[in-house]
C-alpha cells in the first residue's frame, strides 16, 4: 500500500520542532535547562520539574531496543500489506524511549538489547518518518 495512504501522525505546536528535524534528518528532543533533562514525549512543560522555558536539542540517534512486538494482526488496513511488522521501543543513549519500527533486519533477527541508529524515511515533502536499524 502507499506510504501516503497510511494515517499520519498528529503534528501539534507542541511536536513541531521533532518532525522539522526530521524532515533534516535529524533527531530532536526536548530539552529543560532547569533540570537538564530530555524527555519524550513533547510537552509544553518539563515532566520533570514543570519548566514551561524550553529548548529542542539534537540527539546521536544512538541506542538498544528495549521491547518489541511482531504484529501480525491487521489492526489497520492500510497496513495489510506490511504484515507482518515490527514495532519496537528504543531506548536511547541520551535516556529517552521512542517507539518505530526497525528496518534493514529480520523481524527473526530482532533482539531486546541490539544497538541501533536512526534512519531517516521521507514518505513525501511533508513527512519524514525516524526509524531504526541495527547499528
Amino acid at each position: 500500500m502507499d506510504q501516503n495512504t497510511k494515517p499520519r501522525p498528529r503534528i501539534t505546536p507542541d511536536n513541531q520542532p521533532f518532525w522539522d528535524a526530521c524532515r533534516a534528518h535529524e533527531l530532536h528532543l526536548p530539552y529543560c535547562p532547569s533540570c537538564d533533562a530530555l524527555f519524550m514525549p513533547p510537552s509544553p512543560i518539563c515532566p520533570h520539574c514543570l519548566n514551561m522555558e524550553l529548548r529542542w536539542q539534537q540527539v546521536s540517534g544512538r541506542g538498544q531496543v528495549s521491547t518489541f512486538v511482531e504484529v501480525h494482526q491487521k489492526w489497520f488496513e492500510a497496513f495489510a500489506d506490511d504484515l507482518p511488522y515490527n514495532v519496537a521501543q528504543i531506548q536511547l543513549e541520551e535516556g529517552p524511549r521512542l517507539t518505530a519500527n526497525l528496518v534493514g533486519v529480520t523481524n527473526a533477527d530482532i533482539r531486546v538489547g541490539m544497538p541501533v541508529q536512526v534512519v531517516f524515511d521521507d514518505i513525501d515533502k511533508q513527512l519524514t518518518l525516524p526509524r531504526f536499524r541495527p547499528a
